[in-house]
C-alpha cells in the first residue's frame, strides 16, 4: 500500500530516485530481519498450497477429522477420490500432510502442529471479520 508521498510523478528527471527513506534506521532494521530468498519462496509455495480452495478443503477436513483414509475425506469434502489423491500427492510433497500405510489402506493427517495453528489462526481471523463490532 503506497501513500501519495510514495509515488513518483510521471514528470520525475530519469536520474530521481524512486526510492524515499524516511527512517533509514527502520529500513535497516527491517531489511536485517527479513527472511532468505529461499525461505520466502518456500514460504509463498506453502500458501500458495493453501490458496486453493480444493486443497483447502481437504486440509481442513485433516484439521477436523484428524487422521483419514482418502475414502473419508473425499465424502467429507464433496470431491472425487482421484482430486482428493491428487490435493494429497502434492500437499505430501510439501510437507503439509503426512502418510500412515495400514495393508492396503493409507491415513493421511496433517503433518505437524504448525500446520493447524496456521489454520487455526487463519480460520480464527476469517471468524473475526464476520463478527460484529
Amino acid at each position: 500500500m503506497s501513500s501519495q508521498s510514495d509515488v513518483v510523478p510521471a514528470t520525475a528527471p530519469a536520474e530521481a530516485c524512486a526510492v524515499r527513506v524516511v527512517d533509514p534506521e527502520k529500513v535497516a532494521i527491517v531489511a536485517a530481519a527479513l527472511p532468505g530468498a529461499e525461505t520466502i519462496a518456500e514460504l509463498a509455495q506453502v500458501f500458495g498450497l493453501l490458496s486453493d480452495p480444493g486443497r483447502l478443503r481437504v486440509i481442513i477436513a485433516l484439521l477436523e477429522g484428524g487422521e483419514m483414509c482418502v475414502c473419508d475425506i473425499a465424502a467429507s469434502c464433496g470431491h472425487s477420490e482421484s482430486a482428493v489423491s491428487h490435493a494429497l500427492r502434492l500437499l505430501r510433497a510439501n510437507r503439509v500432510v503426512r502418510v500412515r500405510r495400514a495393508g492396503r489402506m493409507a491415513y493421511y493427517r496433517l503433518d505437524d502442529s504448525h500446520v493447524r495453528m496456521l489454520l487455526d489462526l487463519a480460520l480464527t481471523h476469517v471468524g473475526h471479520g464476520e463478527e460484529g463490532p
